[in-house]
């Protein structure tokens, strides 16, 4: 029997109806409306579609959407200027500055610069070392995401045994950490397999929950998934289809076709993961600016 589709889609539109109507509380009891501020150096299709995705977002449940657009010859002088005035603006509760940027910027300079309450990413070293002793912080809105996702999706995590393939410090280290913790909708047993994890399929096959943030197609194939468990799919990787008006089709780190036959639940690719990573950005935005104005 194959499996069930684990929609991030679904949950994400759920998810962003209850902060619709937080936002509408904050600003009906408090005089708050969250603010994001976004911040993009250059013109990279890519990110260009990114932020008029969060844009539309923003404008879904009502936070203000705060672009500041700037030319590749940009510099980083004058961007950790701008990241000052945003550190200090009390309309801005988020800032994200928007990855890759140039070369010539230090990426690391930039997002150290942004002040941890305002870091809607989750990325800060002071946010993720909370992150890592258990304290309460903005967490990084993927492995978050995949959080969300399997509790609202009927899944138990506590108890469970986790098979986290990839190590990135986007998804792969916090998630492992995030389903380590010591907290309701966590305490799972947690493996982290990686290129130099030899024979990986002796523990994926162990796991009853496998999440996959690999950055390559069919990473994980049928073989190496158990009867009955959850897969999770991360990775999102463009291969050409000539059938297809775009000459390329999305797909995930995952044989899905071959999976879903063993697996209980699967996340699609696209409408998986993706959806819920936008929405915790929201989340997260929402959050520091109960934070900011001391709102419970």
């Amino acid at each position: 029997m194959a499996a069930k589709k684990l929609s991030g889609t679904k949950v994400a539109r759920a998810m962003r109806k209850e902060m619709a109507a937080e936002v509408e509380r904050l600003k009906a009891d408090h005089g708050v409306v969250p603010g994001l501020a976004v911040v993009l150096v250059g013109d990279n299709p890519a990110s260009v579609s990114y932020v008029s995705g969060k844009r539309k977002a923003c404008e879904e449940v009502a936070i203000n959407s705060l672009e500041h657009k700037r030319d590749a010859d940009f510099t980083e002088e004058a961007l950790l200027e701008l990241i000052a005035e945003l550190n200090a603006d009390p309309a801005v509760n988020g800032i994200l500055v928007q990855l890759p940027l140039p070369d010539h910027i230090d990426e690391h300079h930039v997002l150290d610069a942004i002040d941890p309450s305002k870091d809607v990413d989750g990325f800060h070293p002071i946010n993720l070392g909370r992150m890592l002793v258990g304290e309460e912080c903005l967490l990084p809105c993927t492995p978050h995401g995949v959080q969300q996702l399997l509790l609202r999706g009927g899944v138990d995590i506590e108890g469970k045994h986790v098979v986290m393939v990839g190590r990135s410090n986007i998804v792969g280290k916090p998630l492992a950490n995030i389903l380590l913790q010591r907290k309701e909708g966590s305490n799972a047993t947690v493996t982290v397999c990686h290129t130099r994890t030899p024979d990986m399929a002796v523990h994926t096959r162990q796991a009853d929950i496998l999440i996959v943030a690999a950055g390559r197609p069919n990473t994980i194939t049928a073989d190496m998934v158990a009867d009955g468990a959850v897969v999770v799919d991360v990775g999102v990787n463009r291969i050409e289809d000539a059938s297809r008006e775009r000459g390329f089709r999305l797909v995930g780190d995952v044989d899905y076709a071959g999976v879903r036959e063993k697996a209980s639940l699967i996340t699609p690719v696209p409408g998986g993961v993706g959806p819920m990573t936008i929405t915790m950005l929201l989340h997260n935005t929402i959050a520091a600016a109960k934070t900011a104005h001391g709102v419970e």
